[in-house]
């Protein structure tokens, strides 16, 4: 299995002023590890789950450019944007123009969006559950678009298009892999058999993950889409590596068809988390 690593907070021990310096570090430090990966949170506060809301959050396409010009092999994208962050036209003119600076190393992870606060915060409209489903299919069909020959309009219930123009194109073929995250079993699992290139499922438990890709597979089934030819993915951001189930984890995952590993870093500690997962974890991995 391969690995990536999940840069999901800034709070640094020097402040605000080493944040720079600290993305820097940490990616270089991923790729120099041998990391395949590297990916960002889309948020623009941090999740009160896991902090407070007012610490430091940077833009993720900003920051996914910084890093472009900082290194040369690393897969680039967010984990995940929301589909109500970006208008999905100008999302996919984000998208390709990372790719093209980046040499065909950009990646368009894109979800349904839940972070209510910030959406008020920040006076972006919040809709309910169901229209930003309906938004994130209009969304996946628009980017689709932009990326195919079709320069013409799109015309669905939430966005309107005159033009789906992108030039230049993007440098992978025949796009940027689309990326849906989450673990939804109706809704979001059957977008990733209809679009998606990458699947990364919020789960790490192995019995969760099987049933999980079993509902996946049963979406392509129906679809008539290849469900060997997604990318599977999981988040292992709350697993240990030193803990005894740490590897009996890892093992089941790579037998049921896991192909890459999320890590993520820790705060205060980026660049030191991902040279210790380097070191630690990725040889064996690699193995599986």
């Amino acid at each position: 299995m391969r690995a990536g690593i999940h840069l999901w907070n800034y709070t640094t021990p020097e402040g605000e002023s080493s944040i720079a310096r600290t993305v820097a570090d940490t990616a270089t430090t991923a790729e120099a590890g041998g990391f395949s990966q590297f990916t960002v949170m889309d948020h623009w506060f941090q999740m009160e789950a896991v902090g407070d809301p007012a610490e430091p959050m940077l833009e993720a396409f900003t920051t996914l450019g910084y890093v472009a010009a900082m290194t040369s092999t690393l897969r680039l994208g967010p984990l995940v944007t929301g589909v109500t962050y970006r208008h999905p036209g100008l999302l996919a003119k984000i998208a390709t123009t990372l790719d093209v600076l980046s040499g065909g190393r950009s990646i368009l992870g894109l979800g349904a969006a839940w972070y209510e606060r910030e959406h008020h915060a920040l006076g972006v409209p919040y809709p309910a559950l169901g229209e930003r489903f309906e938004r994130l299919e209009e969304a996946l069909k628009v980017v689709t678009q932009m990326w195919s020959e079709d320069n013409g309009r799109y015309e669905g219930r939430h966005y309107s298009l005159n033009e789906t123009l992108n030039s230049p194109r993007a440098v992978s073929a025949p796009h940027p892999p689309i990326m849906i995250g989450g673990r939804g079993e109706k809704k979001t699992l059957r977008l990733a058999a209809q679009y998606a290139q990458i699947v990364n499922f919020t789960a790490f438990d192995p019995d969760d993950v099987a049933h999980l890709l079993d509902v996946l597979r049963g979406h392509c089934d129906a679809l008539g889409t290849d469900y060997d030819a997604i990318e599977k993915q999981i988040m292992a951001t709350r697993l240990q590596p030193d803990s005894d189930q740490f590897w009996p984890t890892m093992e089941r995952l790579a037998a049921l068809g896991i192909d890459l590993v999320v890590f993520g870093v820790r705060p205060n500690d980026q660049v030191a988390t991902t040279s210790r997962l380097a070191e630690a974890v990725l040889p064996r991995l690699a193995e599986l």
